[in-house]
């Protein structure tokens, strides 16, 4: 795959974490509807987060990824991942073809894979792409393990309306002195309850960045365990003796996969022409019509 790359700014191709995006897009909209009643929230809501970091972003390059139906190869790794999550309305689920359509007018690519989830995509892609600048539009703060000196994370903060950009020094910021390369093993000890990956029971996000300061990695937090060195207080230790291998399992629960098999070239999502008129007609179709002023 070749890049063409600026001698002055490098490009940027925007990743989109479409469900995260639809998810809190339903959740922070009224139950807006089309002029036939079918809710149209979150697609409404969708558009408006994409059309503003294209503003903002002025990216050359754009790719949308979606979760695809059906278990990942994470409930088959550990059954119960994700199983306390409640499964959202199927409203929100009969949006996402119109999303698709949508999209497909703006010739903006479209990317799942069965039995991987949208962060998988994310990881493979941004791993794949070499040279240009990266930024992942999303409202998951896991996929701040793929931060590095040419990803940014543009994060959803509050509602639709704002966003933080996190960069190395952002993800240091917002823990307490963490490297990005921590926060899977923070992850492991700490587990998540959305996700339903146990972690360490009894140990929480505060002491888990403690350990992880101190020792630096989870792999050699026990190495120093096994020598009889770490300070840490004997409950702690028993903690972490007695949930060795349900914390590698969280690890592994939470780690970004990069190396999904997947189609995707790079030129493909260069921002080029399209019918607008066409996408002009089908959003004005479903109400959009302030939403036209910003077709990219």
């Amino acid at each position: 795959m070749e890049e063409k790359v600026s001698n002055k700014t490098k490009p940027v191709l925007l990743i989109v974490d479409s469900n995260a995006l639809i998810h809190r897009a339903y959740h922070a909209l009224p139950p807006l509807t089309t002029a036939s009643g079918d809710l149209i929230n979150a697609a409404y809501g969708f558009f408006s987060l994409l059309f503003k970091a294209i503003r903002e972003m002025a990216p050359q390059y754009i790719v949308t990824t979606f979760d695809s139906p059906g278990p990942t190869f994470r409930q088959k790794i550990y059954p119960a991942y994700k199983a306390t999550r409640v499964k959202a309305p199927q409203e929100l689920y009969d949006q996402i073809p119109q999303i698709k359509k949508l999209l497909n007018l703006l010739e903006i690519p479209i990317i799942a894979r069965e039995g991987y989830e949208a962060d998988d995509l994310i990881g493979t892609i941004a791993r794949e792409v070499k040279k240009i600048n990266i930024i992942i539009l999303s409202g998951d703060k896991d996929l701040l393990q793929l931060v590095n000196d040419r990803t940014k994370v543009m994060l959803l903060k509050k509602g639709l309306s704002q966003v933080e950009i996190y960069d190395r020094e952002a993800v240091k910021q917002k823990y307490e002195g963490l490297k990005v390369d921590q926060l899977l093993d923070l992850k492991a000890l700490q587990g998540d309850r959305s996700d339903n990956i146990p972690g360490a029971p009894g140990i929480g996000e505060k002491t888990a960045i403690k350990l992880l300061k101190q020792f630096g990695s989870l792999d050699n937090l026990y190495k120093e365990m096994g020598y009889g060195l770490a300070e840490i207080e004997e409950r702690k230790q028993t903690i972490l003796r007695e949930n060795y291998q349900q914390i590698l399992l969280s690890r592994e629960l939470g780690k970004i996969k990069q190396d999904v098999e997947i189609d995707f070239e790079l030129e493909k999502c260069s921002q080029k022409s399209y019918n607008k008129e066409q996408a002009k007609k089908a959003f004005q179709a479903l109400g959009f019509n302030r939403l036209i002023n910003y077709l990219p």
